[in-house]
């Protein structure tokens, strides 16, 4: 399929150069400034594959991005895209301008421990076309964080060992560029609900690993207020890509199923719950439940009436966790032994 670009709303207006070609671009985002993702491109500083790295950084203005901060990567560059209407349409303008062979997406809420890229970049040599990393709890004294994490992460909660699998973390997994730009004018849709790309990846053949080595501290809601709407909203964008190509009939089914929905995903998700010994048992598991009923309002608002604004309202709840639903100060992943 053919690579889509956006030229009406993105321009190159940053490059640091590459004396070679790197093995790992990192895609990274920011809504508004470089403040907001400083402390994410902090833990790359950290990476023990550095200079194997090209940050990719997504933002309205490059002038945002005090190019200083960039040093020690193999290279860097800067899209400018002044109007970023969706995480997924920055992440989709990011991957199209990498240099490396292998992308992994970022959040600026989740801090990679030091032998993250090391461990990613080794993975994909060893022909894994999809990777993801260990999830871990950067604020875990919170029953609603430990939910929220559950929710988003909780089948790769600190995996005792790696393998083959079916799906792997949204928005924290690394792929192989060429298998991305042949999603065509749909990568942006795909990747604002990951679960998807990830069956469509596996029934092309392709397979997907976790790399318990690769670790990752994901920084979780805290403030109902935020985590709220952002349960439903995300829901709402999955279902709907789930089911774009499905007929009505099916669409109606799959929403008015919606009520069975958090009893397949407790079901899922309880193993998890249980290894998180929080010390607040009967509130996580309690929050859990709560969490599950409105992201099945959500699956089946999506299934019925599509997206709608979802993407734009999650645009607007991703980022600044740190600032504006976190009471804790963040911990960071620490690297394997």
């Amino acid at each position: 399929m053919p690579m889509a670009t956006d030229t009406q709303n993105v321009d190159y207006e940053a490059d640091g150069g590459c004396a070679s070609t790197p093995a790992l671009s990192v895609i990274i985002t920011t809504p508004d400034c470089f403040d907001t993702i400083r402390s994410l491109v902090g833990a790359l500083h950290a990476q023990t594959a550095r200079e194997a790295l090209e940050l990719v950084i997504v933002a309205p203005a490059a002038a945002s991005i005090p190019a200083a901060e960039l040093d020690g990567f193999i290279c860097w560059q800067v899209v400018e895209m002044p109007n970023i209407t969706s995480v997924a349409q920055a992440k989709a303008a990011g991957i199209r301008r990498a240099r490396a062979p292998v992308v992994v997406l970022t959040e600026d809420h989740s801090f990679p421990a030091p032998d993250w890229a090391a461990a990613l970049i080794e993975a994909h040599r060893r022909g894994w076309a999809v990777v993801g990393p260990a999830m871990c709890n950067a604020n875990p004294d919170s029953y609603i964080s430990w939910a929220d994490f559950i929710i988003g992460y909780g089948p790769w909660f600190e995996p005792p060992a790696g393998g083959e699998t079916d799906e792997l973390p949204g928005h924290n997994t690394s792929y192989r560029r060429d298998l991305l730009l042949g999603c065509g004018a749909r990568l942006e849709a795909l990747l604002g609900a990951e679960p998807v790309l990830h069956r469509q990846l596996r029934a092309s053949g392709y397979r997907l690993y976790l790399e318990p080595a690769a670790k990752t501290a994901h920084l979780n809601f805290t403030d109902l207020a935020r985590w709220i709407p952002y349960l439903f909203h995300s829901a709402r964008l999955f279902a709907a890509q789930r089911a774009s190509n499905w007929p009505l009939s099916r669409r109606a089914l799959y929403s008015a199923g919606a009520p069975l929905i958090p009893l397949v995903r407790l079901k899922r998700l309880w193993p998890a719950a249980m290894r998180t010994q929080a010390g607040f048992a009967p509130r996580l598991y309690a929050a859990l439940v709560f969490a599950l009923i409105i992201d099945a309002a959500g699956q089946c608002v999506g299934y019925a009436a599509g997206a709608g604004p979802a993407a734009q309202h999650l645009a607007h709840l991703e980022y600044h966790r740190d600032r504006r639903s976190l009471h804790f100060a963040p911990r960071a992943a620490q690297s394997q032994p």
